[in-house]
């Protein structure tokens, strides 16, 4: 896809206008040396102040209207190059937004930082460029070559030979530089990714005492990035003075030949002094070109890595079959691995069934398959194999938007943001009501709320992180139950409740009409469902009520005399 066109579509008009006054612009300044030759030659030289006056009016006239040039594609070339970059993130957020679980799991988070606000700046700051400076340059090269052949062809000899040099600088310093800026940019993905990872588990680092080994983890992606930044520069530092050595060793032969060709009457020395001018105008030029070419190979990195994010797989489209889904839930013969896992299935010929309005209990050890039941029925991935029915109907055959909006979901990992208590509700229902958030805190027994400085209005920093483990998981529910989905999934999602408190939610969710699906590692929570559902290594063990269990999985039955009876110091 080249999304590239839609912004040079909106943008074509300013962006030419802007070429058109560099083009003007930097004919007005090939045209100041030419004029300071007439200056000298036909004014100082003969003594005719009036060829003096004339030619430095026509010289402060072409300054005036290179000058209203330059400040016109200056302007234009802001507005379309931040444009451009407001646009083109903008459209990266949008397309992140619709990332397909894989296209998460496959660029990190840092990465896709970077790619928002460096990859964007640099592609940015190419479009200023090129606007303002990058096409004068070649334009300035090319009049001034012309122009300087046309004052004296045996000495542009010198400037063919100055052009053929600089450019084998310019190819040279393109090969070493590429690998560099692209080794640059995977360095700052790298710290990025570890400052994030830091700033996110800074309580952990805190309570393990491993900040000195993160300042270690730091240092070496910061020097990786010093090392590789600091290779890119020296090839520029370099080639820089090689150039500028290289044009000023060509004066010094211009003035030196200048010299003997106008002591034989030959050149007058107004031509000289135009032809070093020229000169300077190529240096640069050139120099320009240099940075141009630098410029070129940062976007080029930055456009891969930006349309790297484009053509990521997005998240499953919308069919039109907004379906009336009722609660009821079916997998058939279900089986499924992760995308980027050792291929080993998560969950593997899975068939179980709940209808609606009954309590399920999924349990099981760590890495049995449990979490990825909830997952499958978000359709955050499809299944390799058999089918997953809402009611009679197949998952993937109902609107995206209509599967994942029968779906409360409360995961293992509760995600609160900054703002109020009640900006964090109204996910679940944007035109929740006060008295309606009061309801559903009571249900979840997230009735503290009321007791906070500011009640709903209260500020949570980001992640909920001036409120407890406990506190959060009860606004999650909170938040689950204002969507008021025909579905409630909660993925261990009481794990930080005491025992009395987690009973009085899970009575609260017993009386709703919804059909709620519970995955605990708790056989105290498993105990009050409907029926429980028994996985280890991806498989089913077991599938019934408590009291059928206890007769036919010894899994289930290991899990009750681990957490019950030895705590009871009793059997069965």
């Amino acid at each position: 896809m080249n999304i590239y066109r839609k912004y040079f579509n909106k943008y074509k008009i300013p962006f030419f206008i802007g070429i058109l006054c560099v083009c003007l612009e930097t004919v007005c300044d090939l045209l100041g040396p030419t004029l300071m030759a007439h200056i000298l030659d036909d004014g100082v030289k003969n003594g005719d102040n009036s060829q003096t006056f004339y030619y430095g009016g026509l010289m402060l006239l072409v300054t005036f209207f290179g000058a209203l040039f330059a400040v016109i594609r200056n302007i234009l070339a802001s507005r379309v190059s931040q444009g451009f970059g407001a646009e083109l993130r903008y459209d990266l957020f949008e397309k992140i937004i619709s990332f397909s679980e894989e296209s998460v799991d496959r660029i990190v988070s840092g990465s896709l930082i970077t790619r928002m606000t460096n990859d964007t700046g640099q592609l940015s700051m190419f479009i200023n460029g090129l606007m303002r400076i990058f096409f004068k340059a070649p334009i300035m090269c090319i009049g001034s070559i012309v122009l300087a052949c046309m004052i004296n062809l045996r000495l542009s000899l010198i400037l063919f030979a100055v052009v053929i040099i600089i450019a084998l600088f310019i190819l040279i310093s393109l090969k070493y530089s590429y690998f560099f800026f692209e080794k640059v940019q995977l360095a700052t993905d790298k710290v990025n990714s570890v400052v994030q990872e830091y700033l996110i588990g800074i309580r952990l680092i805190r309570a393990f005492g491993t900040g000195d080994r993160e300042v270690k983890h730091f240092d070496e992606s910061n020097q990786a990035l010093m090392e590789y930044s600091s290779k890119a520069q020296l090839i520029i530092t370099i080639f820089f003075p090689l150039m500028s050595l290289t044009i000023g060793l060509a004066s010094v032969l211009v003035i030196y030949i200048g010299s003997k060709m106008f002591a034989l009457e030959i050149i007058d020395p107004g031509k000289i002094t135009a032809f070093l001018m020229y000169m300077s105008q190529i240096l640069m030029s050139l120099i320009i070109l240099t940075n141009v070419f630098n410029a070129f190979v940062r976007a080029k990195i930055s456009k891969e890595r930006i349309q790297e994010v484009f053509d990521a797989d997005v998240d499953f489209i919308s069919n039109g079959n907004n379906a009336a889904l009722l609660g009821g839930v079916r997998f058939d013969d279900v089986t499924f691995a992760y995308p980027a896992g050792s291929g080993t299935p998560a969950v593997s010929n899975l068939s179980f069934e709940i209808k609606r309005g009954e309590t399920l209990a999924i349990i099981g050890p760590t890495g049995s398959g449990k979490s990825t039941i909830a997952r499958l029925m978000l359709r955050f991935y499809d299944t390799d194999s058999g089918n997953i029915f809402f009611d009679d109907h197949k998952i993937d055959e109902l609107d995206i938007e209509t599967v994942r909006g029968s779906v409360a979901f409360v995961p293992q990992k509760t995600s609160l943001f900054s703002g109020t208590v009640m900006s964090n509700l109204k996910w679940g229902d944007e035109n929740v009501t006060l008295e309606e958030m009061k309801a559903v805190s009571a249900l979840a027994s997230a009735d503290f709320v009321e007791e906070m400085a500011h009640e709903y209005e209260s500020v949570l920093g980001s992640g909920g992180v001036n409120i407890s483990g406990g506190q959060k998981q009860r606004l999650s529910i909170a938040r689950a139950l204002l969507k008021d989905s025909p579905i409630l999934v909660l993925d261990d999602a009481t794990s930080a409740l005491d025992a009395i408190t987690e009973a009085r939610v899970r009575v609260a969710l017993t009386n709703r009409a919804q059909t709620v699906i519970t995955i605990t590692q708790r056989v105290t929570t498993a105990m009050g469902a409907d029926n429980i559902l028994v996985m280890e290594d991806g498989k089913k063990r077991g599938f019934g009520t408590h009291k059928e269990l206890l007769k036919s999985c010894e899994i289930y039955r290991d899990i009750y005399s681990s957490q019950v009876e030895n705590i009871n110091g009793e059997g069965k």
